[in-house]
């Protein structure tokens, strides 16, 4: 009787070991499946901020910022509730008492974020701005240090350098401008909104933890909409110009850019970048950011017949060498 004890009691043992190891091991690939989705929408995100920068150059051309972003955000919102009405079927469920933090959220992205690049892309040139937010990934590990406690380890550190130092070459060697005082502006409106992203991925790595990533794009958004909206009016008010508010979208060269902006690179990035944030630290989602320029590059040659040189090759090669390794040498 003992020994039939005993072997029932070993047999009861190894079972639950058994059931453990597979719930860990299931635990560990839905975590890793996470993981990959997070990076393959953080690599698409990339995209398409990266050929952004064209479709803003040419909305520009027919309407001021503040028109744009307004139009834009409008766009982008109504993607979203399109969304929520045909496939998701619920209301976003945002608490009252998660508001404050969330508004704290969409004030750095996309309301500063957005104004001081669209604005700053009005004084500055490309390759000034390119330069200025080379430096986002180090803003956001400084920050992640010390409100999220993130460390990175040495190499990583040196693969942020390294990154950042292919694009500041790629720039560079496209020359710049004599500096002016509107430059200056530009620069300084630009170095803005890198602090703005650098504050959203920190703070939206502890929002993502709390709340469902779609949510979160929806509240961001819906906002900038009203903000931007009530901007815009309140400036053609002023001047009395409301009767050209829609003006813009008699011209056809106006209306894709706007759909680009507002459905791919406002409401599908916003999406994207708060699901990577959920499960990926804040400094390793920014390390993306510095990809974007290099797409701009040959976005460029592609749709803007510019000239494409060694040195973009070498500059991108770097900044990919950054980005792998940021995410390979994690701790």
């Amino acid at each position: 009787m003992a020994v039939k004890s005993c072997l029932q009691r070993q047999y009861v043992s190894g079972k639950v070991k058994v059931m453990l190891f597979l719930r860990l091991t299931s635990s560990g690939m839905k975590t890793d499946r996470k993981e990959a989705w997070a990076y393959i929408g953080l690599f698409l995100m990339t995209l398409i901020i990266g050929f952004s920068f064209i479709f803003v150059k040419i909305a520009l051309r027919h309407a001021s910022a503040t028109d744009l972003l307004a139009h834009r955000f409008t766009a982008a919102t109504a993607g979203l509730f399109l969304y929520y009405v045909l496939y998701r079927r619920k209301r976003p469920a945002i608490e009252r008492k998660n508001i404050p933090g969330l508004l704290l959220l969409s004030f750095f992205y996309p309301l500063m974020l957005f104004a001081f690049q669209t604005l700053g892309l009005k004084y500055t040139s490309a390759s000034e701005a390119g330069i200025l937010s080379a430096i986002t990934p180090v803003i956001t590990v400084i920050l992640a240090l010390f409100i999220l406690k993130e460390k990175n380890s040495f190499l990583q550190n040196v693969c942020v350098l390294l990154s950042v130092a292919g694009v500041t070459y790629i720039m560079y060697r496209n020359g710049l401008n004599t500096v002016s005082s509107e430059s200056m502006k530009g620069n300084l409106l630009i170095l803005l909104s890198v602090l703005s992203i650098a504050f959203y991925y920190v703070l939206g790595r502890k929002a993502n933890r709390l709340h469902n990533s779609m949510d979160i794009t929806f509240f961001m958004s819906f906002t900038a909409c009203i903000v931007f909206n009530l901007a815009a009016v309140a400036i053609h008010l002023k001047s009395g110009t409301l009767s050209h508010y829609f003006e813009a979208f008699r011209n056809p060269g106006f209306l894709w850019p706007v759909l680009y902006l507002g459905i791919l690179s406002t409401f599908l990035t916003s999406f994207l970048g708060n699901n990577a944030l959920s499960v990926i630290p804040a400094a390793q989602v920014s390390i993306f950011n510095n990809f974007s320029p290099v797409i701009s590059v040959f976005a460029g040659v592609l749709f803007l017949n510019e000239t494409l040189h060694s040195w973009h090759f070498v500059g991108g090669v770097l900044v990919l060498a950054g980005i792998i390794g940021v995410n390979v040498f994690r701790k």
